[in-house]
């Protein structure tokens, strides 16, 4: 009977550890505290599933739910065009393409507490630069008493800030296109819009399903960065969920905070899920039919 050399688990064991302490024990915790009401972490009562049912039957729960599905739908429709066609912008095999793209990654490496903060103070209107300009273009004042306005800063604050993302997956997957193909496509006289839609979004589907689940995922559960900026408001409109779940935790609530931590991890599980299925299903090649 053949042997298999087990060696390259002593290797992989230590992520598998860091990975179970990290993650699945906080996991299991939190659906063990969402079957009870928990008064103190040593005071707790065993009430079932009755959190679940609240939180379902919940009209609060949908609003948050449907903004950040919105939100979420209007990051990757703006998000993923825009680090497209500025991936398509950096020419290949140009001495500047490495500090170009470095540039453009700036925003990645400023920290998420200091995004909001930073945002507030360039959209003040006495001292912040886009503040001031906007000002002149007929930007309220007091832009936090509306909805859109609060949604168009949030939605510019994140675009600013993970954009980049989707270029960097962008840019590599356009430098594996084999010149050939351009030439090719030049003797034949294709237009621009012709030379994206038949050799260079092919090559970019598996990069960029990456990419839309990566910033559905982070964009989905977005707290860091839209609490501070008009904390829910005006009038719950960004209220998303990972924001009402603060807000559950704020006021102690551990029971009900436990019951929406795993409802959300179950949504984002199952996207997940549909996103390998996709990711599988690009991957099988498709059977040649005889002629």
């Amino acid at each position: 009977m053949k042997q298999f050399d087990q060696t390259g688990w002593f290797f992989v064991a230590p992520a598998c550890i860091l990975l179970g302490v990290v993650g699945l024990i906080p996991l299991v915790t939190i659906i063990n505290y969402s079957f009870f009401e928990i008064f103190t972490l040593q005071s707790r009562f065993w009430i079932g599933t009755e959190w679940f049912r609240d939180l379902i039957t919940a009209p609060r729960f949908w609003a948050s739910f449907g903004r950040s599905a919105l939100f979420s739908t209007f990051v990757l429709c703006i998000q993923i065009p825009l680090g497209i066609a500025l991936a398509l912008c950096i020419p290949r095999g140009r001495f500047w393409a490495g500090a170009a793209l470095a540039m453009l990654s700036l925003p990645l490496l400023v920290p998420w507490n200091m995004i909001p903060a930073l945002w507030l103070s360039l959209m003040n209107g006495d001292t912040g630069i886009l503040g001031q300009w906007l000002a002149g273009y007929g930007w309220p004042a007091a832009w936090k008493d509306s909805a859109v306005l609060t949604w168009v800063v949030i939605l510019a604050m994140d675009t600013w800030h993970w954009t980049s993302l989707v270029i960097i997956l962008a840019y590599s997957a356009l430098t594996t296109i084999p010149d050939p193909l351009y030439q090719a496509a030049a003797i034949d006289g294709a237009r621009a819009w012709q030379v994206f839609r038949h050799i260079q979004l092919p090559r970019l589907q598996h990069v960029l399903l990456m990419a839309v689940l990566l910033r559905f995922m982070d964009s989905f559960m977005i707290y860091t960065e839209a609490f501070p900026i008009n904390a829910g408001g005006p009038a719950g409109a960004s209220l998303f969920l990972a924001v009402d779940l603060g807000e559950e935790i704020k006021a102690f609530n551990y029971g009900p905070s436990a019951a929406r931590s795993v409802l959300y991890f179950l949504i984002v599980l199952c996207v997940a899920w549909v996103f390998t299925k996709v990711q599988a299903k690009l991957d099988d090649p498709k059977p040649e039919v005889p002629r």
